[in-house]
């Protein structure tokens, strides 16, 4: 079972960018409402989609550096990254099958 990693901005490139699997950021805040919410889904997305990716979940305000780099605007958001490249991405409070549609989409022949 996998679990969902807290990151922060110097080991982006590492964790991120160098990884060899698909890797999803979940870009949140302790502030944010809606992030409240989306935080049991990625729990969930971890134990369902472990095998295919890695995700990790990315605190906005201490981390200016990836927050700017990916021009991340508003929270909750989602990007997902492969190869180094960020492929995909998602903005706002989504429901359990908007996160599956999302990842099934943008996962599908990339392992």
């Amino acid at each position: 079972m996998s679990s969902v990693i807290s990151l922060i901005d110097p080991a982006f490139d590492i964790q991120v960018l160098q990884a060899t699997a698909p890797v999803l950021v979940y870009f949140w805040a302790p502030w944010c409402g809606p992030c409240r919410l989306m935080s049991p889904l990625m729990d969930w997305a971890a134990t369902h989609y472990g095998d295919r990716l890695q995700i990790f979940k990315m605190e906005v305000d201490p981390n200016p550096e990836s927050v700017g780099k990916y021009n991340i605007q508003g929270v909750p958001a989602l990007m997902l990254f492969h190869a180094g490249i960020a492929v995909a991405f998602l903005e706002g409070v989504k429901g359990k099958q908007d996160i599956i549609n999302f990842l099934d989409a943008n996962l599908s022949g990339v392992n």
